[in-house]
């Protein structure tokens, strides 16, 4: 049987990875794997180089290196060189650190360095996949590599967890539209956005908001009785919640990071495996998959609160009168029903 081996620096459960085994498998691949369960990432990265240098890969068709190859491939090409070598460049360090968190300035030594490793890292490998077309295109312009070597693998939601489920919303929530949104609040999800477009409909009181994810203390709060803040959620309950929301967020909603409009956000696959509403900021990798179709997939600009609560708003005004009409309808469907004299 054909052998592949796979390397991650990301816990081997982590979606993507699971994404990618599971497309080795279904080639008829045999995959071995290289991984650590260590809860510090500096420790994992250690475990794997110490496991790797004294690693023999002769007997692999080819090498897989999943989440982060950048802190791989450089360090280990020597070993892998006779080996064909795909990567899942999924990040660019340099993108990330630099132009999305800011954490390095553009024109800085460090950021050099993250440019030629990401660079580098794409030079090496033979095959390279990107989670969208907007992305690759990106890759290939900013760094200078072939798009020959390019796939796009658009990311999955895990069904087993993630599908359709009637849940009945809890007693406090049974009359209100709930919208829905979750994250880990990262700069390029927009949560700023989301933030305004809560305020801006504080009065509307049949509309409430969930909010699932580490809030930055400076991320301005709104407060009171129309919004709800949780911090944490297991993939179950998280479903549990989305199962109940009348309608949900995906985003990317910021306008300043262009990474925002070159990805789609991980929370879309889950929101659509589960037959959900959802708005979506407007961007070139969010219409690569999901058509705006007027009853299930809304657009709204990037950046813009205002169109955000309008849609919100919309939509809920679009819900009450089909709440109304059902109602209407199921007390003429009693009257049909009732056999009584005076009928």
């Amino acid at each position: 049987m054909k052998k592949a081996y796979f390397i991650t620096t990301k816990n081997i459960t982590y979606l993507r990875n699971v994404q990618e085994i599971d497309v080795l498998k279904k080639q008829g691949y045999c995959v071995d794997l290289l991984y650590s369960n260590g809860k510090n990432y500096l420790i994992r990265i250690l475990e794997i180089y110490s496991k790797l240098f004294f690693k023999n890969v002769m007997e692999y068709e080819f090498i897989f290196v999943g989440f982060a190859p950048q802190l791989i491939l450089p360090l280990f090409f020597w070993k892998f060189r006779k080996k064909k070598i795909y990567i899942d460049f999924f990040i660019s360090i340099y993108d990330t650190l630099v132009n999305d968190r800011k954490k390095v300035r553009k024109e800085s030594f460090c950021s050099r360095l993250l440019h030629d490793l990401d660079r580098i890292t794409l030079e090496i490998a033979d095959e390279v996949l990107a989670d969208t077309k907007t992305h690759k295109n990106y890759f290939v312009k900013e760094f200078g590599v072939s798009e020959e070597k390019f796939h796009v693998l658009y990311l999955q939601a895990d069904t087993s967890i993630y599908r359709p489920m009637q849940i009945e919303k809890p007693v406090e929530w049974m009359n209100q539209f709930l919208v829905l949104y979750f994250g880990s609040i990262l700069p390029l999800q927009g949560v700023d956005v989301i933030m305004d477009a809560v305020g801006k409909l504080s009065n509307e009181k049949r509309i409430h908001f969930f909010i699932i994810g580490p809030l930055n203390p400076a991320l301005r709060k709104v407060k009171g009785d129309t919004v709800s803040y949780c911090s944490w959620l297991s993939q179950k309950e998280l479903a549990e919640k989305i199962a109940m929301a009348d309608l949900c967020l995906a985003g990317h909603f910021s306008a300043s990071i262009e990474k925002a409009g070159r990805t789609i956000p991980g929370k879309a696959y889950i929101y659509k495996a589960m037959n959900k509403k959802v708005i979506f900021g407007d961007s070139p990798a969010n219409r690569e998959l999901f058509e705006e179709n007027g009853y299930s997939n809304y657009y709204v600009p990037m950046g813009d609160s205002d169109a955000l609560a309008k849609c919100i708003l919309e939509l809920f005004e679009i819900s009450k009168k089909d709440q109304e009409s059902k109602e209407v309808t199921n007390g003429f469907t009693n009257i049909d029903q009732c056999d009584c004299a005076c009928l």
